[in-house]
């Protein structure tokens, strides 16, 4: 758990980076993953030491050979400003891109020292407290990067912004991960998605790591994360490390190219909120997902893509603008009829406009579906989240509990439950829609199509007696402005 003690530390080493000058979020955010990456590796190799003395057994590799021990953080952090920048500018750097270490080092080979030297006693201002900062557990050392990546949202540069994690924590607990699936997130961006199923999974199956082989998996190939943003998936790595997926599979690919369709039919649960805007050319799109949704719409191509990337009997919870769900193009027709005639549609959730705020105001759902290449789809479940617990507004204040504050628990507790659904009214906040019906409406998904509005009949007085009571009123009020005259 994160004290408040450690957020006031990172809030004074953001400060100080802020007062130095350097005042892109997203810079300060990488300079520090790196710094934050140095020092993982100094631990990584003090406890393989120990481990080895314990033992008595001579390691094999280290991370550091004998003539690199002083590029090691607990080495340098002792030096003088100068000498600290010097080593770290002209030696650790270069030392880190070289490294041979699965992702990790293959997006740290692009990392950029960006401090000037004239900002060597701010280096060491932060180094110092940054090795302050408590990191001896798994949790602190997550939720501490995941307070960090907080800053983006905050920020709002560069376009960078995060799904909000409880929203991604409540996609996660609909589909539910297990120990045998392979998750993936073909737009990671910092891997917010990812690293809720891994916390999941060690809330809800400590069997992972009771079993090797279980364990192993869950320490990286049971995650694999896309994205064609470098600077995002050195993030994303660091993210993934800090909270002990040690080798996940996080690579730069642009997950709607030709290439990308390599991964066909790998993965048994997709995590995903795709760009929202944007178009592609024909030419630059794999062929594949045109088949399924011939458009530049990247929100369409995206849906298309996860239905290529699951394997059967995969499934998904993904976010869509709220015009994937009723637009009026052949594409948007045809994505939404595959979904409802050849997979199993599951579920429609609609969020309110202001779940993304001060970022983009544009109203979304989440989809949740199974693939099965031969239909499935029997009842559509509609949710309309009304409160997620934050105000809607720009600034996103966390209003508490209560229903009316946020309905995500209810949500959960009635997917849970969802054969008792099919009693609910269509007037209620949730409820179920036949296959036929939504086939009848051209497959429209929105909501609002659906819902009943249940009006109160008001019962008004006839105008005769109105003007009744009116007079009644006036000979009232005359008399008593008569008693009051005569009082004065």
């Amino acid at each position: 758990m994160l004290t408040g003690e450690i957020r006031n530390q990172i809030d004074r080493i953001w400060d100080v980076f802020w007062t130095g000058g350097i005042s892109n979020p997203m810079e300060v955010i990488e300079q520090l993953t790196y710094l934050l990456f140095i020092r993982r590796l100094d631990e990584i190799e003090t406890l393989e030491e120990a481990k080895a003395n314990r033992l008595g057994q001579k390691r094999e590799r280290t991370l550091f050979p004998q003539d690199k021990q002083h590029l090691r953080w607990s080495h340098f952090r002792n030096l003088p400003a100068a000498d600290m920048y010097k080593v770290i500018a002209d030696e650790v750097f270069p030392f880190i891109r070289t490294l041979a270490n699965g992702d990790y080092a293959v997006h740290m080979r692009d990392a950029r020292f960006t401090l000037p030297p004239e900002k060597a006693n701010l280096l060491t201002r932060v180094v110092e407290m940054l090795n302050n900062v408590p990191m001896e557990d798994r949790d602190t050392k997550g939720d501490l990067y995941e307070y960090l990546l907080s800053k983006l949202t905050t920020s709002g540069q560069n376009g960078q912004f995060r799904t909000p994690r409880h929203i991604i924590k409540m996609m996660v607990e609909l589909v539910k991960p297990t120990p045998e699936d392979t998750i993936c997130d073909p737009a990671c961006g910092t891997a917010g998605f990812l690293v809720a199923a891994a916390e999941y999974l060690r809330d809800h199956h400590p069997e992972i790591f009771q079993k090797e082989k279980l364990r192993e998996r869950f320490r990286g190939e049971m995650f694999h994360g896309f994205d064609f943003d470098s600077t995002m998936l050195r993030i994303a790595t660091m993210n993934m490390l800090l909270h002990g997926i040690d080798d996940p599979v996080i690579r730069n690919q642009d997950s709607l190219s030709e290439d990308a369709m390599a991964n066909a039919g790998q993965y048994s649960l997709l995590l995903a909120n795709p760009p929202f805007t944007g178009s592609l050319d024909y030419d630059s799109t794999a062929k594949d997902l045109q088949a399924v949704a011939k458009t530049k719409k990247t929100e369409l191509l995206f849906v298309a893509l996860f239905l290529r990337y699951l394997k059967p009997g995969g499934r998904a919870a993904i976010i869509v603008p709220e015009g994937v769900l009723f637009g009026s193009s052949n594409a948007h027709k045809a994505i939404r009829k595959t979904l409802v005639e050849e997979q199993q549609l599951q579920a429609v959730i609609s969020m309110p406009a202001g779940v993304f705020r001060p970022y983009a105001g544009v109203s979304t759902a989440v989809l949740v579906f199974t693939k099965t290449g031969a239909g499935g789809t029997d009842n559509v479940w509609f949710y309309e989240l009304q409160a997620d617990g934050f105000s809607l507004d720009d600034r996103r204040t966390p209003l508490g509990e209560g229903h009316d504050r946020n309905n995500i628990p209810d949500l959960l507790l009635r997917w849970d439950n969802f054969l008792a659904e099919g009693k609910r009214a269509r007037t209620e906040q949730s409820f179920l829609v036949p296959r036929l019906e939504i086939v009848e409406k051209s497959y429209d998904l929105s909501l609002n199509r659906y819902k009943e509005i249940a009006f109160e009949t008001l019962v008004h007085n006839p105008p005769g007696a109105i003007l009744d009571e009116l007079k009644l009123l006036e000979n009232e009020i005359q008399k008593g402005l008569k008693e009051l005259q005569e009082l004065l």
